[in-house]
């Protein structure tokens, strides 16, 4: 198979699809990868290490589009890409569709294979290609969080571990899996005083023994979080549905009701976010106030991270590439229902079942 990994174009990228170890593994079993020039450089991965792993450097993102089977990307193709995508061609990349339904109809009109990293679930409902970027976005989420909170980024001047004689910030965490357990490890770090809401109480007994009572656990509804949300610094929104667009937990209410200068982390905005003033913003602008309250919705908050975040990814991507090369994606498939749940078109259709019913779309069952 040729396999083609381009330079990422969105906004303050700096990711890249494949390491030069994911090169050698498919370049070993007879596979042909190219690579755009300076793919690799944002993750400090210079063009030789690519060259001396077996991959073709190519001098535009034209000719890797154009030459690949199967493309291997971290974030979803954007708008200069849409053109570059052919019938037939695999995209295996991060593509949280429910939120840019736009690109769902031209891989559905261009009949594009979409293999998202979010949606490889495994048997235990565990998302592994998911899983490593959301340790990531975690653990930043305070970072940026903090940084928020002082005055000469808009808010209300507070350090989140306080001084003795001076209180400690309050973080509300909605969401305690993997984001949300990272965030909690981080803010606790940092001395703050932290609460996370859940609707799974095993996930809430799990957090209270590996947080030996530092963290304040309590069950997820309408009515803790319409007490807590106002009463808090820092609040972070970790909300997954599989493949669906977030759930709205927070409403403009009660964001209002936030103190001015307090801060709003939605990691969850590339699914539309749980909390509704929340909309995508960038590295360049990353932040917005609504109602006085300072709001960090980078879609892509990894990348700021390059080089933790795209070795972390390939460690779990990597397999996953292999095996469709080597099988073929439908065979691939056939042989594992997890890489099948991560199809999200194929043939011109929707093939999963939460993405078709975000996006309004008749599920159709893939055919492998």
């Amino acid at each position: 198979m040729i396999v083609g990994v381009p330079k990422e174009i969105k906004n303050r990228e700096y990711r890249v699809g494949m390491i030069p170890a994911g090169v050698r593994s498919l370049t070993q079993r007879g596979h042909k990868v190219f690579v755009e020039r300076g793919a690799g450089e944002g993750s400090g991965i210079p063009d030789e290490r690519y060259v001396q792993a077996g991959a073709t450097l190519l001098n535009t993102a034209d000719e890797v589009w154009a030459i690949a089977d199967m493309i291997v990307k971290v974030k979803e193709p954007v708008a200069p890409e849409y053109a570059r995508m052919k019938k037939g061609q695999i995209v295996y990349t991060y593509f949280h569709l429910a939120a840019v339904p736009e690109l769902a109809k031209v891989l559905v009109e261009k009949e594009v294979a979409a293999v998202a990293y979010e949606t490889i679930e495994l048997p235990d409902g565990s998302l592994p290609l998911l899983r490593p970027m959301s340790e990531v976005a975690g653990k930043m989420a305070p970072q940026v969080g903090a940084k928020s909170l002082e005055k000469e980024h808009g808010g209300k001047g507070l350090l989140l571990g306080g001084v003795p004689g001076v209180r400690r910030g309050e973080v509300l965490i909605i969401g305690g899996g993997v984001v949300g357990i990272n965030a909690a490890k981080v803010a606790v770090g940092m001395g703050a005083n932290v609460t996370v809401l859940d609707t799974n109480t095993k996930r809430l007994g799990y957090l209270d023994d590996v947080f030996l009572g530092r963290v304040q656990v309590l069950y997820s509804d309408s009515e803790n979080i319409a007490r807590l949300v106002p009463q808090c610094d820092l609040l972070i929104g970790a909300v997954l549905v599989t493949g669906a667009r977030a759930p709205t937990l927070v409403t403009r209410d009660l964001i209002s009701k936030m103190e001015p200068g307090s801060v709003v982390v939605d990691v969850a905005v590339d699914q539309g976010g749980c909390i509704e003033t929340v909309h995508a913003t960038t590295h360049d602008n990353p932040t917005y106030t609504v109602d006085g309250v300072v709001h960090y919705c980078v879609a892509n908050m990894p990348g700021a991270v390059a080089q933790t975040s795209t070795f972390a990814l390939n460690n779990e991507t990597t397999r996953y590439a292999i095996a469709i090369a080597e099988q073929g994606l439908r065979k691939a498939c056939a042989g594992d229902a997890a890489l099948t749940l991560g199809l999200n078109t194929l043939d011109g259709t929707v093939c999963h079942p939460a993405v078709a019913e975000s996006l309004g779309y008749t599920y159709h069952a893939p055919r492998l």
